[in-house]
């Protein structure tokens, strides 16, 4: 029998999901940190929350809260509230943990974790990632992974819009 209810404890608060990266660490597995908006889960982000998956024993994904996402995509976004958006990520068996944030960058977020690899999707480099700094500075390592050519929430948006 598959028992839902855990789906909600992967969704964490800061200070206990910086114990939960503690307890990880003392057993000695990896943490992985990505983020996104994730309005619109599609097959570009399944891609990309693989491969961020593949980089550590642990995946913790940072998902823009309502006020972060409308600052940086526009008045009409979200189109999902950040409640339902992180269940759907933590309802994934790819993701060990989801944490919302309000700021328009998970820099808080990456300072406290402090994650082993820090995981960007898209057309970065090094120096425009968030977090890379730190996160190589405390010994961890930074991997940009290319994105899913024709797939994109916004581009989804605008072929619903015809």
């Amino acid at each position: 029998m598959k028992n839902a209810a855990i789906i909600s404890t992967r969704i964490y608060e800061l200070p206990e999901l910086v114990r939960t990266v503690a307890q990880w660490r003392l057993k000695g597995q990896t943490v992985a940190f990505t983020n996104g908006v994730f309005d619109l889960l599609h097959a570009g982000h399944i891609y990309s929350l693989s491969a961020a998956a593949r980089e550590a024993d642990r995946l913790i994904v940072g998902v823009n809260a309502d006020e972060s996402v409308r600052r940086l995509k526009g008045p009409g976004r979200p189109l999902n509230p950040a409640s339902s958006r992180a269940l759907i990520l933590a309802s994934l068996i790819l993701v060990d943990a989801v944490i919302l944030f309000s700021e328009d960058t998970p820099l808080t977020l990456i300072q406290a974790i402090l994650p082993d690899v820090l995981v960007k999707g898209g057309d970065y480099t090094l120096d425009q990632v968030v977090g890379a700094r730190e996160v190589m500075a405390a010994g961890g390592r930074v991997v940009i992974n290319p994105v899913l050519e024709g797939h994109s929430t916004t581009g989804i948006i605008e072929k619903a819009a015809r």
